[in-house]
């Protein structure tokens, strides 16, 4: 049986980048990835856009809502993904899980060809993350080694 790592997807409002990163890895990557999302500022609501461009590739956030950051949550975390736009060296001061800064643009305010361009990047990230853990589960204490192209 594999083990599940607990990834934390964060960005600003919680209501956009960390929310579609949670849904599709709940979607394809559900073997690997125990999905969580949070925002530093959460925003209160999942956005229109952000559920409709979801819906487009099948994938939902039934169940999700958006949240702030909390010590408890992100102490539970085996990763940290941080999408605020800001190094995860810069937003946290005290020893975290390890962190993954992504560089992926706020579609927030923006029409939905921005948003599906941004749930097309995260997909494929979140791809690339499983796909990573899948690898380390068959070389147990090999390095979880990104392949971004920022």
């Amino acid at each position: 049986m594999i083990v599940r790592t607990k990834v934390l997807f964060l960005c600003v409002g919680n209501a956009c980048r960390s929310q579609m990163a949670e849904a599709i890895a709940k979607h394809v990557a559900a073997d690997v990835i125990e999905p969580a999302s949070a925002g530093l500022v959460p925003f209160g609501e999942i956005t229109g856009p952000t559920l409709t461009v979801l819906v487009e590739h099948g994938f939902s956030a039934d169940g999700q809502y958006s949240k702030p950051l909390v010590p408890e949550e992100l102490h539970a975390a085996d990763l940290v993904v941080n999408m605020t736009g800001r190094l995860g060296s810069a937003i946290f001061t005290e020893p975290t899980p390890p962190v993954e800064d992504w560089d992926v643009g706020d579609p927030f305010g923006f029409n939905l060809a921005v948003y599906r361009g941004i749930r097309d990047l995260i997909e494929k990230r979140v791809e690339d993350l499983a796909r990573r853990l899948r690898e380390q589960v068959d070389s147990p204490g090999a390095p979880l080694e990104s392949t971004r192209a920022d």
